[in-house]
């Protein structure tokens, strides 16, 4: 599967399920069948979907990191907090758990968003608050990040 493509807005219902919007479900279709994991963010207040196969990769370099560590330990255990194995249903609805519901204070407007090769799940309000405030520091954040490789790859 290639990079996941767009942001969407959508609505979550009283218990908590999301419809796929169309587009990403089209994109994810090669997967659905697969199931996904569904986590917390390490560094925003959102949700996290990962592919099966993405998961199981991400797994595969955590399960490399020395137990005998205290500071690996900590981390293993808290980038596993909530972790919830995800199916959509046959009408391309997924339920987001209350416990992750509450962790990323998702109310019926949400972002839907893609993040290469995973989704991002956004209380609406949030998601343009967390825009918002690195839309100043983003272009010297772009250079940081994406302006250290002299190749050109066509991108400006």
């Amino acid at each position: 599967m290639n990079s996941l493509i767009g942001t969407y807005e959508c609505k979550v219902d009283a218990k908590g399920r999301l419809m796929l919007p169309a587009a990403l479900k089209k994109q994810l279709s090669p997967v659905l069948q697969n199931g996904f994991v569904l986590k917390r963010a390490v560094f925003q207040p959102c949700l996290e979907l990962y592919p099966m196969y993405e998961w199981e990769s991400l797994m595969q370099k955590v399960n490399k990191l020395n137990r005998f560590k205290k500071k690996n330990n900590d981390f293993i255990r808290r980038f596993t907090a909530g972790v919830k194995m995800i199916e959509v249903d046959s009408t391309g609805r997924l339920l987001i758990p209350k416990d992750l519901v509450g962790f990323a204070n998702i109310s019926k407007e949400i972002v839907v968003s893609s993040a290469i090769n995973i989704v991002e799940i956004w209380d609406k309000d949030k998601y343009e608050q967390a825009i918002d405030d690195a839309t100043g520091d983003f272009a010297d954040l772009a250079e940081e990040v994406m302006g250290q490789d002299d190749d050109d790859h066509g991108i400006s």
